[in-house]
């Protein structure tokens, strides 16, 4: 197997196992007994979820999901909207309010199933009084250009929105099951979407520590909001979390396991570096090259890393999106090459970002060219 089938074979590995219908048949709860079931949602991937979903659910379903544009999908009785992303809408702010009317009228003998997924925090925009949808534009704006971690970004906006932070499921008096797929390193279902269905344990002071820290130029409404008790989550131990249960069906990590197994199938050792991976345009590659230049294992070997990036600018900004160019080059790079080792250490390669990535670890490159760092400082001293 060249190197390209076997990253190609690796990712279709790790893809399946992100398949909805794989984890959600695994955490399916039982149907009420005398009530109904009604499925709500949000997240880029949950209308695809909702179709996993009522291919399995035997009994009646109704819901609503909401999506981003052009992510919808068929569904036979649950209902998809959808929304802007990443900075919120008018529509998006219709369907978080359609939510909040589909559960709020329910009894304790129904069931809710939510589905959550990456994506929902930003279709899901419902400011608090004094707020408009303005705001919470002009915030979303600001955090994707802080260069925050998403983990960051989400306890900020989870004290500026009424649906966030488990106050979705706090609307209903129904128990709620909430299935979850993780786009968040670590895997905190309170992090995915901003949590709408999960109890909040961070809390405003948190929120303003954030603020702080990454120096966001907030409206003077915001700050005095974050600095009211109208910013409070509703708290872990209130009774109405008592029967709800959550569930993370899919994630990066879940992925990176499955496809480690595939790699030492074929021989080869795999390392998962890690689940997120944040670096520097203006130090590209500084991030990558150090845990090769650290590692003294046994060769082939393969490293992996998921989950969500921000690539920061030479100025500080950040795109807010998912980075994944790495990896796409290096399966440009495997195809028929022959050579597990990065391209930055193989001899020849010396010129433009190859000589500027070599730098880097430059001291470690005698480990693969068969040459010492005093050896090729002789070299040169001798042809000079």
């Amino acid at each position: 197997m060249t190197d390209r089938e076997l990253l190609e074979a690796l990712f279709a590995a790790a893809v399946k196992a992100a398949d909805p219908l794989t984890g959600i048949v695994k955490h399916l709860p039982a149907p009420p007994v005398n009530g109904r079931t009604v499925v709500i949602g949000a997240g880029k991937g949950a209308a695809q979820m909702a179709a996993a979903l009522e291919n399995l659910w035997t009994g009646p379903l109704t819901g609503v999901i909401v999506t981003r544009y052009g992510y919808g999908c068929e569904t036979k009785s649950i209902e998809i909207l959808e929304a802007s992303h990443p900075v919120p809408d008018a529509a998006g702010l219709a369907g978080a309010k359609r939510l909040v009317e589909t559960i709020s009228d329910l009894s304790e003998n129904d069931l809710v199933i939510a589905l959550v997924c990456g994506g929902g925090s930003a279709l899901l925009p419902a400011p608090p009084e004094g707020l408009t949808l303005e705001d919470e534009i002009a915030l979303n704006e600001m955090l994707l250009a802080s260069g925050a971690p998403i983990s960051a970004m989400n306890v900020v906006r989870k004290h500026l929105s009424t649906i966030k932070g488990g106050r979705l499921a706090a609307a209903t008096k129904a128990r709620v099951v909430s299935l979850i797929v993780s786009d968040i390193p670590g895997d905190n279902p309170a992090f995915v979407a901003s949590g709408p269905t999960i109890a909040d344990t961070t809390t405003r002071q948190d929120a303003l520590a954030i603020v702080e820290q990454y120096k966001l130029k907030l409206p003077a409404a915001m700050i005095a909001h974050l600095n009211s008790p109208a910013a409070d989550a509703p708290d872990p131990n209130d009774p109405v979390f008592a029967r709800h249960e959550h569930f993370v069906i899919a994630s990066a990590g879940v992925s990176l396991e499955v496809a480690a197994e595939v790699a030492r199938a074929h021989g080869v050792t795999p390392y998962i570096l890690s689940r997120l991976r944040r670096r520097r345009s203006a130090r590209r590659g500084s991030g990558a090259c150090s845990p090769c230049a650290r590692s003294i294992a046994p060769r082939p070997a393969v490293r992996k890393a998921g989950g969500s990036a921000v690539r920061r600018g030479d100025h500080g900004d950040a795109t807010g999106e998912r980075r994944q160019g790495r990896p796409q080059r290096r399966i440009r790079a495997g195809s028929g090459a022959g050579d597990r080792r990065p391209r930055h250490h193989r001899p020849g390669r010396r010129y433009g970002r190859h000589r500027r990535l070599g730098n880097q670890c430059r001291r470690f490159r005698g480990r693969h060219d068969g040459e010492t760092p005093a050896g090729r400082r002789a070299r040169r001293t001798e042809a000079a």
